[in-house]
């Protein structure tokens, strides 16, 4: 465990109407709402409400006063993620030695209870106006001290778990934030790519990831690179006005069943290339999946050394081009899908064109 971080506990997105954004992830995602906290149950200023789907747990969060803090992050930023919470065992040794090599504080290790127990929370800031809070939970039973059960069944669409968190970084930002992972919270580099990996004849980036080392967490950090247009990460940066989670990836045992689920749901993805299939086959070579349905899902799939991966990315899940999702299934393979980056990149910057951006 790297410098103690077991696990992703939840990851929180500030919205600007929370009722309807839990509506929109238990429709399209297949979400099952199980917990609320707002003014009836003694939280005034903000509501939350806590959605899971295996060992994914969301928490949407809208504030109620023009004055909150968040009010100001919402009209800077839109909806989008704001915090990537960590369950930890200590959470004083990690929270000490993430602030000891550089993180800065945002809140100090405290205890918060209700009468299921109580847990101990601490957050520092990362990049961007991003955040990470250590959650220690001690034997509590509940999710987070403040909530209650208020539980609406989803129908699960198969997935599973954060299989990682993708954060978009200004031009020359990326180095350093990966050393930043490594002095504070221990999480190292695992692969990098450059920009003559990702690109096309007008835009590219640089992306590099550090994970722990059982990989239960992986951060893939991107930075644009020049080309002849404008990169789509910088296109992000400008719609999100500074670094921000780019996309969650969601792991799935069985992407045509999820894939084909979400679709029926209405979850818009991005479309594939034409092309794409005319020599895919011959660059990854034996799936266990049905290829035709592949083909018809339109899903991608890449091979490494060590396997397998078939992926797909949603178009953004709000009006700015900032955050959306990406599922993905694993056959051995434990990389990124580096043979659809081109792919990939030539329908985003159609996507851009149709925006004005590219």
């Amino acid at each position: 465990m790297s410098q103690g971080l077991k696990q992703i506990h939840h990851i929180e997105f500030v919205v600007g109407n929370a009722k309807q954004a839990s509506y929109f992830y238990r429709q399209g995602f297949g979400f099952d709402q199980v917990a609320y906290r707002g003014p009836e149950t003694g939280c005034p200023d903000r509501v939350s409400y806590l959605l899971k789907q295996n060992d994914i747990g969301l928490i949407l969060t809208t504030p109620l006063r023009h004055d909150d803090p968040l009010s100001t992050w919402l009209m800077l930023h839109g909806d989008g993620v704001r915090d990537i919470a960590f369950e930890v065992e200590d959470i004083e040794g990690v929270y000490d030695q993430a602030v000891s090599n550089g993180a800065r504080s945002f809140c100090a290790p405290k205890t918060v209870s209700d009468g299921q127990g109580a847990i101990k929370m601490a957050a520092i800031h990362t990049y961007g106006e991003t955040l990470h809070t250590f959650v220690q939970r001690d034997g509590y039973d509940g999710f987070l001290p403040g909530f209650e059960a208020a539980e609406i069944k989803g129908r699960s669409t198969g997935l599973q778990f954060v299989d990682h968190v993708v954060g978009n970084l200004p031009d020359r930002q990326m180095e350093k934030w990966v050393a930043w992972y490594d002095r504070t919270l221990g999480l190292s580099k695992f692969v990098s790519y450059d920009d003559k990996d990702i690109s096309t004849e007008y835009t590219a980036l640089r992306s590099t990831v550090v994970a722990s080392k059982d990989r239960k967490i992986k951060f893939p950090l991107n930075e644009p690179a020049a080309g002849k247009k404008k990169s789509q990460i910088q296109e992000y940066i400008d719609a999100n006005l500074t670094a921000g989670v780019q996309h969650l990836a969601f792991n799935t045992d069985n992407i045509l069943e999820t894939i084909k689920a979400l679709r029926e749901n209405g979850v818009d993805f991005l479309p594939v290339p034409e092309g794409y299939y005319d020599d895919v086959w011959e660059r990854v070579g034996v799936v266990q999946e049905d290829k035709s349905k592949v083909k018809d899902l339109r899903i991608l799939v890449d091979r490494d050394d060590a396997g397998y991966l078939l992926q797909l990315f949603t178009r953004p899940l709000q009006d700015r081009p900032t955050f959306f999702i990406e599922i993905i299934q694993r056959s051995g393979s434990d990389s990124f899908g580096k043979g659809n980056f081109k792919a990939l990149f030539e329908t985003i910057e159609q996507e851009q064109t149709l925006r004005g951006n590219l």
